[in-house]
């Protein structure tokens, strides 16, 4: 049956409209945004199995554009999946956003992990960062020097330092994902941050330290005596 023929209390948006957006399920925010079904599926019917087929919701948080269109769902065109990839993207901002301190000063890993956790933890691929810090450790700006696999080859110590030397830094601290949740360093992160250290020596601006985050968790190579 059409969801326009379901009882209003049922319907997702007249239920978001009379009792507020916390009363409805995953499936039935997620149905609001898919708006309409196709063929006999419902939009409810859509969304449900867009979750099922990402494996939950915090998958689906993973995806982005072309992943949710390879699914091949019939009712998710390419309209549809636009629109799910750019409300995944604002929720994912928001979580930045609320996350942030209003100084941007940066005193440990924790609060560096809570900056740039949200940013990076549903990530299906590797993101490269450095943070750019004053002389007080207020961040500057971040810039991501690499995307996709991290290797010695694509994040060298001549592209982080010429971000740090524009951006008149007064040290930097790397910040890369493990999209495969094991937060724990692998010998080329030890080996590429020595590397990183040892320039940063030679062009006195230090790197105070490394974090990697893996979903909700993350390690500081200066927690773990690494650097």
């Amino acid at each position: 049956m059409p969801i326009t023929e379901w009882p209003e209390s049922e319907r997702p948006r007249e239920k978001l409209m009379q009792y507020g957006p916390t009363k409805l399920s995953e499936a039935e925010l997620l149905a609001i945004l898919i708006r309409s079904g196709a063929g006999s599926k419902s939009a409810l019917d859509v969304a449900r199995e867009l979750i099922g087929r990402a494996g939950g919701l915090s998958r689906l948080a993973r995806l982005d554009y072309n992943d949710i269109l390879q699914f091949g769902i019939k009712g998710v065109g390419k309209t549809k999946a636009v629109t799910v990839a750019a409300a995944i993207q604002l929720a994912r901002r928001l979580q930045v956003e609320e996350s942030s301190t209003d100084d941007k000063i940066l005193r440990s890993s924790a609060e560096v992990a809570k900056l740039y956790t949200p940013r990076l933890c549903d990530l299906n691929k590797e993101i490269f960062m450095v943070l750019l810090l004053a002389s007080n450790n207020r961040l500057i700006k971040d810039c991501i020097i690499s995307e996709g696999v991290l290797n010695a080859s694509v994040v060298t110590p001549r592209e982080v330092f010429r971000e740090a030397v524009m951006g008149m830094a007064a040290a930097v601290i790397l910040v890369h994902n493990h999209p495969s949740g094991n937060p724990e360093p692998s010998r080329e992160d030890i080996q590429l941050t020595r590397q990183m250290v040892e320039s940063g020596k030679m062009m006195n601006i230090p790197v105070l330290d490394h974090i990697i985050i893996a979903g909700n968790r993350y390690s500081s190579f200066a927690d773990k005596g690494l650097l």
